[in-house]
């Protein structure tokens, strides 16, 4: 099966044909530098991130990925002046969190990262191109701004299949000089009370770029006149995505050629946002869950699935990553395994060749997880290492291998707490292996039961014994790993 995504324009799944052979460009929507990022921000990056690995690792394309940072608008310099900072400082300094952010989530730098305040001529190149053709025009006021004229281009609401009459007038720019209140603001002029820093200036006036106008420029210069997919949260669809085409298209540019929007993380059925008070910041989840389990979380639903947050969710996360974790890390104390020709089982290929089918893609990782669990337990070693080369090869395209070193380098209060525990586990399970060797069960056991009850399992092995952190009783799905044996059992 050839890959196949959902074009959002369309609304349905087509067979994906990059514009030139070998080579796949994206341009993705990244986040308005206003605050700290929250997991609803982030989703997309994720989502994003698991297209890229895959159209890299599963069919060898050559990817350009392309994500902007908004680090001016409205937002930006209301939020920076209600703190008393300079907007630029302000927008800097969380653009630089939420670079954090994503680094933390184990998501891949983009190839370019443009902010909007760098491509100003080529915002006002297309701005000249739009007001050429009539579709563009300054307000006669003389106040600098330049808007689009939505009237004097029919296929305008295509993306989202509106009608202009049926639509609201368009919030992102004043309403001085508009020729129809729909029309969106390209270009926004200076006004009083705004700092001097926060314009620029252009044949039409001083001033600084609306929202929609950055994009198409900065994808333009990137990606060209035309590139393959265009993504984004789905919230983005309009107005911003329908004015990004519409500018695009009315200057003449051939702009996406497929359309993907990922859905919201919701908390009791809303969608999370700060204004609702239940926004959760990245870096203050990864203080108590390790960020590869809030990275499995974030992914494992289909990207156009609405996640919904409760309290077990990061729970669930992290007992299926250590389901995982503890195969591989049995595996490798026979040998790191060798990459295979074909890494991929085929019902994992056509899970995700099927618009990125994850949740299907999951399921082939945990059933040859269980596979290469039951090829451990009968000795099979050599099928337990093909297997596990397998899962790594999986996991590596959904971004959650264990065995990657940037898990083990993360940093976080987690992974400091984890290693200490580690070293105190360690010291115990060589006292109990002294005790075995002197065949004292009875301090064995002890140990054991020691360590039991402060929720530390102990698994024995060829090769040593291993430990993992227990889960509630309730969390727990019964494995072959369960089956406790106890000391007098030598």
């Amino acid at each position: 099966m050839s890959l196949h995504i959902y074009d959002t324009a369309t609304r349905e799944l087509r067979e994906f044909h990059p514009l030139h052979q070998g080579k796949v460009g994206i341009y993705i929507c990244g986040l308005t530098t206003q605050g700290a990022p929250h997991i609803g921000h982030v989703r997309f990056a994720v989502a994003f991130d698991v297209l890229r690995r895959w159209l890299t690792a599963g069919h060898g394309y050559d990817v350009t990925l392309v994500r902007n940072v908004t680090d001016i608008d409205d937002k930006i310099l209301r939020k920076s002046a209600e703190n008393d900072a300079e907007w630029w400082a302000w927008s800097y300094d969380h653009e630089r969190q939420t670079s954090a952010a994503l680094d933390l989530l184990g998501v891949l730098p983009a190839t370019y990262e443009p902010r909007a305040t760098g491509h100003i001529p080529e915002m006002v190149t297309l701005m000249d191109t739009l007001v050429d053709r009539g579709h563009a025009y300054a307000a006669p006021d003389g106040s600098g701004d330049v808007y689009f004229d939505v009237r004097s281009f029919p296929a305008y609401g295509a993306l989202t299949r509106q009608s202009i009459d049926d639509m609201e007038a368009a919030e992102d720019a004043d309403p001085r000089g508009k020729r129809d209140p729909r029309d969106f603001a390209l270009w926004k002029g200076w006004k009083a009370g705004e700092p001097a820093t926060a314009s620029w200036p252009t044949p039409y006036g001083v001033g600084r770029p609306g929202w929609h106008l950055e994009c198409s420029a900065m994808a333009r210069k990137y990606l060209g006149d035309e590139f393959d997919i265009h993504g984004g949260g789905v919230d983005l669809r309009f107005p911003h995505h329908e004015n990004e085409q519409a500018q695009s298209h009315a200057a003449g540019l051939g702009f996406a050629r497929y359309w993907m929007h990922n859905a919201w993380v919701t908390v009791q059925g809303e969608k999370m946002s700060k204004s609702l008070g239940n926004s959760l910041i990245v870096t203050e989840i990864a203080r108590r869950t390790r960020p590869i389990a809030l990275r499995y979380y974030l992914g494992a639903a289909h990207y156009r699935s609405t996640i919904e947050f409760h309290e077990g969710s990061l729970a669930e996360a992290e007992a299926a990553v250590e389901r995982i974790e503890g195969f591989l890390r049995r595996a490798v104390e026979h040998g790191m395994p060798d990459a295979p020709a074909e890494p991929f089982p085929a019902e994992f290929r056509a899970a995700m060749d099927d618009d990125l089918g994850v949740s299907g893609a999951l399921a082939v990782v945990h059933d040859t997880v269980r596979a290469g669990n039951t090829a451990l337990d009968d000795g099979d070693r050599e099928q337990a290492r093909a297997l596990a080369a397998q899962v790594i090869a999986m996991t590596d395209v959904l971004g959650v291998n264990p065995l990657d070193p940037r898990w083990d380098a993360g940093g976080g209060e987690g992974d400091v707490a984890r290693s200490a525990l580690d070293v105190l586990v360690q010291a115990q399970l060589d006292r109990r292996a002294t005790a075995r060797k002197e065949r004292d069960f009875a301090t064995a056991d002890a140990i054991r039961d020691d360590l039991a009850a402060a929720g530390i399992l102990v698994e024995d092995s060829p090769s040593g014994a291993r430990w993992s952190l227990a889960r509630p009783t309730s969390e727990r799905t019964p494995d072959a790993g369960d089956a406790r044996t106890t000391d007098t059992e030598d």
